[in-house]
């Protein structure tokens, strides 16, 4: 019997086994641009890592990466994964108020941190000990994969220097999802909006500010249309996380599952390593290129924090008629925040 040489064998054995490989589509979706750095780290970090994972396995994966509304508009990634559109999206939670109601928890709760890895931590802690805040994936028809992640201090970018709370009264603010709760209180006139709005309405004359913050303000340019920067201390939020269509996850693979996983845990860590260092120099590029930084004061994040109304009373009024615990919610929160060491201006819950 004839043997094949050993480096033909080799060139056998291994077309044999690409052959054999899997090559898994997956379609990866985010309503913002990679200009913003949740969408760089899915192309820098996540998907990197999930290859990485891979390596050595009989599975690879082919992605097909959609950013910038080309497959879905901002606020409308859980439901294009939801509905098979996409396989896995980086889900904004903060879009999705009647659908992630607690994972909102953060945008109701401001002044209480400005540590944007703390404040996603927390929430990720909570999320792990109420069982309805994983349900809320689970009822959507997605599965939580990981890669939490956390927006730096949400900053004041207004038309008009900000001294008091007065400033703002008959003011046009333009602001994310519930964060409109911000100026309830205030006598500014919330409007919402989103990141990829913000510069042309400022411009257009539709705001007279907006809610935003530096590590996204910065791209966005918008300090050129609203070069007062105030640091009233919203605070760092909860933003969302990565999620899987459920039928799909459920078919993969376990190593494909695990793979994912790791790429979420991967874009968390590489994700607020970086916003943790560019956060200073952002702040001071905003005022090299226009801004104007206004001092920090304590006295006006003070005055600000109890003029405004608690927007924690209807929140969890609302979501305690749909019978969801957002009261356990709210005191976890909050209980996990101080634990871990933050200040909060008001003790939200029990004003």
């Amino acid at each position: 019997m004839r043997t094949l040489p050993t480096a033909a064998l080799a060139a056998l054995l291994a077309s044999v086994s690409m052959a054999q490989a899997e090559t898994v589509t997956v379609t990866l979706v985010n309503g913002h641009p990679p200009v913003f750095r949740w969408v760089k780290h899915l192309q820098e970090s996540f998907v990197p890592a999930v290859n990485k994972a891979l390596e050595g396995t009989d599975t690879k994966i082919e992605w097909k990466q959609q950013y910038g509304g080309s497959l879905a508009k901002v606020g409308e990634e859980l439901e294009a994964v939801q509905e098979g559109i996409a396989d896995i999206a980086l889900v904004p939670t903060i879009f999705e108020p009647s659908k992630m109601p607690l994972q909102n928890v953060t945008y109701y709760t401001p002044f209480v941190s400005t540590d944007p890895s703390l404040v996603t931590q927390a929430v990720e802690e909570v999320q792990k000990k109420v069982p309805a805040m994983m349900k809320a994936w689970d009822d959507n028809d997605v599965v939580y994969l990981g890669g939490g992640f956390g927006l730096d201090d949400y900053l004041l970018f207004t038309k008009f220097p900000v001294k008091s709370v007065d400033d703002l009264k008959g003011r046009k603010i333009g602001t994310p999802g519930p964060s409109i709760n911000w100026m309830k209180g205030t006598g500014a006139v919330g409007v919402a909006g989103n990141l990829t709005e913000y510069y042309n309405a400022l411009q257009t004359g539709l705001y007279d500010g907006v809610v935003t913050f530096a590590t996204a303000a910065l791209p966005a340019k918008i300090q050129e249309v609203a070069p007062h920067i105030t640091r009233v201390g919203y605070g760092a939020q909860y933003s969302g996380g990565i999620a899987a269509n459920k039928e799909w996850y459920e078919e993969q693979p376990d190593q494909v599952k695990k793979a994912l996983e790791a790429g979420a845990k991967a874009f968390q860590t590489a994700y607020h390593d970086d916003l943790r260092k560019a956060t200073a120099a952002t702040l001071a590029e905003l005022a090299a290129k226009g801004g104007t930084i206004n001092p920090d004061s304590d006295a006006l994040r003070s005055a600000y924090a109890n003029a405004v109304e608690d927007p924690t009373k209807g929140w969890v009024a609302e979501l305690e008629k749909q019978k969801l615990p957002a009261r356990d919610v709210l005191q976890a929160y909050m209980q996990t925040l101080r634990a871990a060491g933050a200040t909060p201006a008001r003790d939200w819950g029990k004003n």
